[in-house]
Order: structure tokens, then sequence, then C-alpha cells
């Protein structure tokens, strides 16, 4: 599985360093996976994001690049697990349940953009 995956802080590493490859003063922000303490990204959609990065790193008219990552699909269920801790730290009960979270689609943060390419595969195809 290590082959098939990045880790979290190497895919950020990845992207700064696919920011600066050509051109070391554009910086890349990157938004929506500041809530994440761990997590593992697929390698080949890191190296096609990774390639997008540089490609418009590139463009004289782009000063620098901004990256938001959020949800393909606006409506995510997400388990939540509420413990009770007691005086030593230790977990006295859990409670286990879910919730719905509605996100905001790509048209939230597209509304100002003029050129949009859209490289996505169809759902379920990636």
């Amino acid at each position: 599985m290590r082959l098939m995956h990045t880790a979290l802080p190497d895919f950020i590493a990845k992207m700064k360093d696919a920011a600066k490859k050509n051109v070391p003063g554009k910086n890349i922000s990157i938004k929506g996976l500041e809530n994440l303490q761990s997590a593992k990204m697929q390698s080949l959609r890191t190296g096609r994001i990774e390639k997008a990065v540089e490609e418009l790193a590139l463009r004289d008219d782009i000063d620098g690049v901004e990256m938001i990552v959020m949800p393909r699909v606006p409506e995510t269920m997400h388990t939540v697990v509420i413990k009770g801790v007691g005086k030593d730290g230790k977990a006295q009960k859990a409670i286990v349940d879910v919730i719905n979270i509605l996100h905001p689609t790509e048209e939230a943060v597209l509304s100002d953009c003029t050129e949009i390419e859209d490289r996505r595969p169809p759902i379920g195809r990636h």
C-alpha cells in the first residue's frame, strides 16, 4: 500500500515544490486540508495534481497558485465519536452516531475564474 498512496505531509510538500520548481518566487496556498491530522492521497492523482500546479505556476500571468480541496459529492456522511474521558485520561464511555455534512460545490470558488478546464473523470471512474 505504501507505493500506492502519498502521506498528507508529503502531498503538501510536493505541491509546494511543484509551485516553485521552475519559478522559485511562486507560492501556493492550500485550503481544505487544515482539519486533517493524517491522510493518504492517491499517488497517481497526486502526480497529476502536482503537474497541474506546475503548469499554472509556469504561466507568466499568474503570480501565485491557490489550491482548494473539497468533497466532490456535496453531501457526505460522517461518523461522529463522542468520548467521555475520566480524570485518569482514559475513555469511560463512547457514543457513536452519524451526521450528514452539506459542503459547498466548486461553483463557490470558481465564480471569479475566466478560464476553467475540468480534468475530473466521471464519478466512480477515478
